[in-house]
């Protein structure tokens, strides 16, 4: 064998086993809500709703079974509104919709705003307590707000030593998780505004997530495996990672949500693979690969949105497509 057929079998059996290793099931359906795409997107903890914000023709709010847009959600009259972040209340009632610079509280009811509001600085993600009362907003100025959106004012601002880039709600609305670029995940108390807790990673902190009873956080660096770790204690409960050949993968994790009762974790990437965790033992139990628009071309579908449905899960992906999970 030459040294060029060597080099050419070694390039197989490593595009092999990469492919090997992020080959998942294919969505049971899918649906497309945006042609040109998504700057971002969010689902319902009961995965009933969905919003998006199109690349081409703004917010919009969905009913992901039958996949009915419901209303359209932008913050100008007569003009489509860039959406940065999306979230819903705990209990689904209201919802929140977040430009650069500036944010609006509306209900899911009758798709009527409620409330618009600036910025303090600009908004990277935002997350929505119960009864929509107050939104936690990550900023490029290095702090997390917590924000009265039905009254005005700040109730806590979380000071970080880089941008924070995502941020969650415990159901209760008692509790707080941030990432930021300052490679630390922290767990805040949302009563006092005090630091609880904080996990070091190796790169910046893009994609964090706390179960319902805020008793478990997951937190996931650029380019680096996810942790699932107890806010309690603030000690590593697991670690999740796709690795199964010598091939030392490099993964982003962009969303992730834990079920109802915490058992099972949904993580998505930036590659379009999602999966189904055992909270408990750390283990894979699906895996699916997001529809794209070119099979046969590099083409985006970053996963923005997932959701627990009735016997199904929902994943909402960069590209345009909701795609249905069993």
């Amino acid at each position: 064998m030459t040294p060029s057929q060597a080099r050419l079998g070694f390039g197989l059996a490593l595009a092999l086993a990469l492919a090997g290793c992020s080959q998942g099931d294919k969505p049971s359906d899918q649906a497309e809500y945006a042609v040109q795409g998504l700057y971002s997107a969010g689902i319902s903890e009961d995965a009933r709703f969905g919003i998006v914000g199109s690349i081409q023709h703004g917010g919009s709010l969905w009913q992901l079974q039958g996949n009915e847009r419901l209303f359209n959600w932008n913050h100008s009259e007569g003009a489509y509104s860039n959406l940065v972040a999306a979230d819903f209340s705990p209990e689904g009632d209201y919802a929140i919709t977040a430009g650069q610079q500036d944010m609006v509280l509306w209900q899911v009811s009758d798709g009527q705003p409620v409330w618009f509001w600036n910025a303090p600085s600009g908004i990277l993600d935002a997350a929505l307590a119960p009864d929509g009362n107050f939104a936690l907003l990550g900023l490029d100025n290095h702090t997390a707000v917590y924000f009265d959106i039905k009254n005005g004012g700040l109730r806590h601002t979380l000071t970080h030593q880089g941008r924070v880039r995502s941020v969650d709600v415990s159901q209760d609305g008692d509790w707080a998780l941030t990432g930021a670029d300052d490679n630390i995940a922290r767990f805040w108390d949302l009563q006092s505004g005090d630091l609880v807790h904080q996990v070091q990673h190796e790169n910046g902190v893009n994609t964090v997530a706390l179960s319902p009873s805020g008793a478990f956080a997951f937190s996931a660096g650029q380019l680096e495996k996810a942790l699932v770790w107890r806010t309690g204690s603030g000690e590593l409960h697991q670690t999740l990672s796709t690795d199964e050949s010598f091939v030392a993968q490099r993964i982003s994790y962009t969303a992730a949500r834990f079920s109802a009762n915490s058992d099972q974790l949904l993580t998505g990437t930036s590659s379009g693979l999602v999966q189904l965790w055992d909270v408990n033992e750390g283990s894979e139990l699906r895996r699916w690969e997001l529809h794209k628009r070119d099979p046969f071309r590099p083409t985006s579908a970053t996963v923005f949105g997932l959701g627990f449905g009735n016997g199904v899960y929902y994943a909402i992906a960069s590209n345009g497509f909701v795609n249905v999970l069993r």
